[in-house]
């Protein structure tokens, strides 16, 4: 459902310039500025396609009321994950010149079958037979705005939801399906210290609906889900200040625990 014009490849070009100078600019240019998420999500389609990386997935931004307070958006926020900034288990990752300096800690599923655009809904029960696998995530999210809190949401969709880097660990034991993730604990390490406590809920009150939420905003704006795409959910604690030296550890408890080191 990419439908995109010249006005979004203009608004694209300058976001994905951004994003390889590393530089920020204060918003678009009045012209090129979305003003709904259709837009939000179209130039974010062909960002990723100027990006000559493969979109692998999803993510969803600001799954909490205190996320949606921070940036002054009214709900959540999904954008695309590029291949070139997947990250393997327990490697490392270069903060540079991250403006957020945080890491997140989430759930991702993985999809077996596509869900693509169609003319109604996606019911819970079609997305979770769908989904083949679940995942710890880390997210190391980035903007290309200097201040990404003022900008609003079609602006933050257009640059992929502060997507920067993605963890993706391999995949939980089926066990998870019969999991109440909504209640599950997550742990956040810093450099060999619990920094934050969270559970699932955290994300639109369980990962399970963030992931319904999504599938259903990508089949109304964008190209759908295809076989194969992660989407990590939402951080499930407090965003954990992160610097260059810093070691954090994702405890999902039972369900096994993944690290990452920045450099």
């Amino acid at each position: 459902m990419d439908h995109s014009t010249p006005h979004d490849t203009d608004a694209a070009s300058l976001l994905w310039r951004a994003w390889q100078a590393s530089t920020r600019m204060g918003a678009l240019p009045e012209a090129l500025c979305p003003h709904d998420r259709a837009t939000g999500y179209r130039i974010g389609a062909a960002l990723a396609a100027l990006s000559g990386q493969e979109v692998v997935g999803w993510k969803i931004a600001a799954t909490s009321e205190a996320g949606q307070a921070h940036i002054n958006v009214d709900g959540p926020l999904g954008g695309r994950l590029l291949s070139g900034r997947i990250i393997a288990p327990d490697q490392s990752v270069t903060l540079g010149d991250n403006i957020m300096k945080v890491a997140e800690v989430e759930f991702a599923f993985r999809f077996a079958q596509a869900l693509p655009p169609r003319g109604s809904d996606y019911t819970y029960d079609e997305v979770m037979s769908a989904v083949q696998s679940l995942h710890p995530s880390i997210e190391i999210p980035d903007s290309r705005y200097q201040d990404f809190t003022v900008v609003g949401a079609p602006s933050l969709i257009a640059d992929t939801a502060c997507a920067c880097w993605l963890m993706i660990g391999k995949a939980f034991d089926g066990s998870w399906r019969h999991l109440d993730l909504a209640e599950h604990e997550v742990r956040a390490w810093k450099n060999n210290q619990i920094v934050a406590t969270g559970a699932g809920k955290a994300a639109l009150g369980d990962p399970r609906i963030a992931l319904h939420w999504l599938v259903n905003e990508v089949a109304h704006y964008a190209e759908g889900i295809k076989a194969g795409d992660v989407v990590t959910t939402g951080t499930c604690v407090v965003p954990v200040p992160i610097d260059a030296g810093d070691h954090v550890l994702a405890d999902y408890g039972p369900l096994g625990r993944m690290s990452i080191a920045i450099r």
